[in-house]
């Protein structure tokens, strides 16, 4: 009887040791799952998260601030997207890229163009073109919107396989409220290191000028800090988004409920 009796408390305690192991188990999955569906997808192995921005914004060593940029508050981009207003398309009948003044201008008046200064932000072993500290020659990156390490050579043959995106297209923004803002204003928002990303060629012009409801990077990993970016330009620039766009952008932001606007930490 003894030998029964003490056979029953091994068991009744390896039992106990096998539901506390279990319920361990059951509590790291749980955990595990948790930080995965808010940050953990977009955080793991994602070369992109550095801070309040997760892909590059500005850098002070050799871009400056641009005057008349609308600051973006440092917030829950859910939230943010709450207080853009909803409206329909304004007419596109009128629009003209030259509203948004000179492509690629000198707009921080760094002596450098936009479009380099983004090579620059963006791209890792930047080389530059013989006697100049401006513009940029080669260099790759981890493209955001594929995910594919690319690599960019200056050339008529090779420059366009990398381009520089308007996270918000500027013909959208025409339609959504650029209209109303002045001249100056748009030739901000078209050079607003906050608005561009160096960006795969074939990728960008399949974008067009797409909002959310439209067109998302296939690199999902990228899609919370893309649409963070979006709603981060839209609030600055005072623009609105359709209600197709709002949905779309609440049913990418739902699986990353932590993701923070975009803003320029200087």
């Amino acid at each position: 009887m003894s030998i029964t009796w003490s056979a029953y408390k091994r068991a009744r305690r390896r039992s106990r040791q096998a539901w506390a192991i279990i319920a361990l188990v059951a509590a790291t999955v749980v955990a595990g799952l948790a930080w995965y569906f808010t940050t953990g997808q977009f955080n793991a192995a994602d070369p992109w998260v550095a801070g309040p921005s997760e892909a590059p914004v500005f850098n002070q060593g050799w871009m400056k601030p641009l005057r008349g940029a609308a600051p973006v508050a440092a917030e829950n981009a859910s939230e943010a997207l709450e207080r853009i207003p909803v409206k329909g398309r304004a007419a596109k009948t009128d629009y003209d890229r030259a509203a948004f003044g000179q492509a690629w201008a000198d707009a921080d008046r760094n002596g450098c163009d936009t479009r380099n200064d983004i090579l620059r932000r963006d791209l890792a072993a930047v080389v530059f073109t013989e006697g100049s500290s401006c513009k940029v020659a080669g260099g790759t990156f981890h493209e955001p919107y594929t995910g594919a390490e690319v690599t960019f050579q200056r050339g008529q043959d090779t420059s366009s396989a990398v381009q520089i995106d308007h996270v918000v297209a500027l013909a959208d923004a025409w339609q959504k409220g650029a209209q109303q803002l002045t001249a100056q204003q748009r030739q901000t928002f078209a050079n607003d290191p906050l608005n561009l990303i160096a960006a795969d060629g074939p990728a960008n012009v399949k974008k067009g000028a797409g909002d959310a409801a439209t067109w998302l990077p296939g690199n999902k990993n990228f899609r919370c800090h893309y649409v963070a970016r979006q709603i981060s330009v839209k609030a600055a620039y005072k623009l609105w988004v359709t209600q197709a766009e709002k949905d779309a952008m609440k049913g990418v932001l739902a699986s990353c409920p932590g993701q923070q606007t975009i803003y320029n930490a200087r």
